[in-house]
């Protein structure tokens, strides 16, 4: 159970705290409700983009990390379709130095041509690094165009083309920033050996005065229903031919979401997992194989990727993947192996929780979500999923007319 309370300032910054006596550090975590979904189709990466010009100087801080070094902390961040997450961790004693540095960042970054000229070669050298240069690299930009015909799922987090970063302009960048990096579209989580009290005190002294802007409303156009099945070749200069099946699933507040994380482990979780021990152990077609999804919040997707044994045919291996999946709908899961999965689960999640900046963060996380109570229903939430429920979902995800799969083939 992790307990953790909460108020909102004026300016509508919700803020959680979480206070954990057993440690001489602290976390300070925000999250920005803005993720690549935000984006306009024409201007992408812009969520990412941001995640980098924010370390690049604020209105009255020109050098974010100095700062935090020198009272003893270390920070990082992420940004996914979703959301954009900074968080910082510190000993107790100078957390003050880490509402400073956050709130000025909320107040106003440093705009300037010379640090958006910076971030962007940043941002296009990472692009060309992970998504042009390096092999598959691009299989998730292909993936997310044949799935999504409408949702801005359709493009990854880092941008749909190299050309929008490059073209972002200092309007462009300000005028994103004062959309989406308000109070009120953010969530403050400090964590750690500290008091609601003293966390109230130093919220209200350094993130009161920010004004709370105007409040960002969403509106995504939703995913049409995939009623028939799309496939793509394409061929590279890889070393293996490589499948690459996607199917639709339910969003992360779904009540199915939960039968389909625990479908995942049973095909993909380890060495004793389905397609590991039929695919890569006993009838050796690929190299590796796994069975994942993203967490979206919105309808996301389910995939299973694999690399291909030299000489295996690619129709052979994708009958071999639809065999077991056709299992798995057809003939069920035995109480022994659901609980099995479960007992991992419940493992894993214990694990994270150990950590003060997991716990941090996933307050954030079940906060933006809509209540970060969420989070201590989660195990419940899997230990109640029924081996009907799996054999339902399965049913319903792994419908061909549900399939997108990119064929990736070799040119050696």
């Amino acid at each position: 159970m992790i307990n953790f309370e909460r108020f909102t300032l004026a300016n509508g910054l919700k803020v959680l705290v979480h206070e954990d006596r057993n440690t001489p550090m602290a976390v300070v975590n925000v999250i920005y409700d803005v993720g690549a979904r935000d984006e306009s189709p024409e201007k992408t990466g812009f969520a990412h983009l941001f995640e980098h010009l924010m370390f690049g100087g604020s209105v009255n801080v020109p050098v974010y990390d100095e700062p935090l070094q020198l009272a003893g902390g270390e920070n990082n961040a992420f940004t996914t379709n979703d959301m954009t997450n900074y968080y910082c961790q510190l000993p107790v004693e100078n957390i003050e130095t880490a509402f400073w540095l956050e709130s000025d960042r909320m107040l106003s970054l440093a705009f300037g041509d010379k640090s958006l000229d910076v971030q962007r070669k940043v941002v296009c050298e990472e692009f060309k690094e992970h998504y042009i240069n390096k092999p598959y690299g691009d299989v998730s930009h292909k993936l997310r165009e044949l799935a999504y015909t409408t949702h801005p799922y359709r493009w990854m987090t880092i941008g749909k083309e190299l050309k929008h970063v490059e073209d972002a302009s200092l309007q462009d960048v300000k005028d994103f920033f004062f959309k989406h990096y308000t109070p009120g579209n953010a969530i403050l989580v400090v964590a750690g050996n500290i008091d609601a009290a003293t966390v109230k005190e130093l919220a209200e002294k350094w993130f009161g005065p920010i004004p709370g802007g105007e409040k960002y409303i969403r509106r995504i156009p939703a995913e049409p229903k995939q009623t028939a099945p799309r496939t793509m070749e394409v061929k590279a200069n890889v070393p293996l031919d490589a499948l690459y099946k996607a199917w639709h699933m339910s969003s992360r507040l779904d009540e199915r979401y939960y039968a389909t994380e625990l479908i995942t482990e049973i095909l993909s979780g380890g060495g004793s997992s389905r397609l590991f021990q039929a695919l890569v152990k006993e009838k050796k077609l690929f190299s590796n194989i796994e069975c994942h999804h993203f967490g979206s919040f919105d309808e996301g997707l389910l995939m299973i990727e694999g690399k291909l044994v030299k000489g295996v045919q690619m129709k052979d291996a994708e009958a071999a993947v639809l065999e077991e999946v056709n299992k798995l709908t057809k003939e069920g899961i035995s109480e022994k192996e659901l609980q099995k999965v479960k007992n991992k689960t419940e493992s894993m999640l214990a694990f994270e929780d150990m950590s003060l900046m997991n716990r941090a963060t996933n307050i954030a996380i079940y906060e933006l979500l809509g209540d970060a109570e969420l989070m201590n229903q989660e195990l419940e939430r899997y230990q109640q999923v029924t081996a009907a429920q799996i054999q339902e979902e399965c049913g319903r995800i792994f419908n061909e007319n549900n399939s997108n799969t990119l064929y990736y083939y070799s040119n050696n």
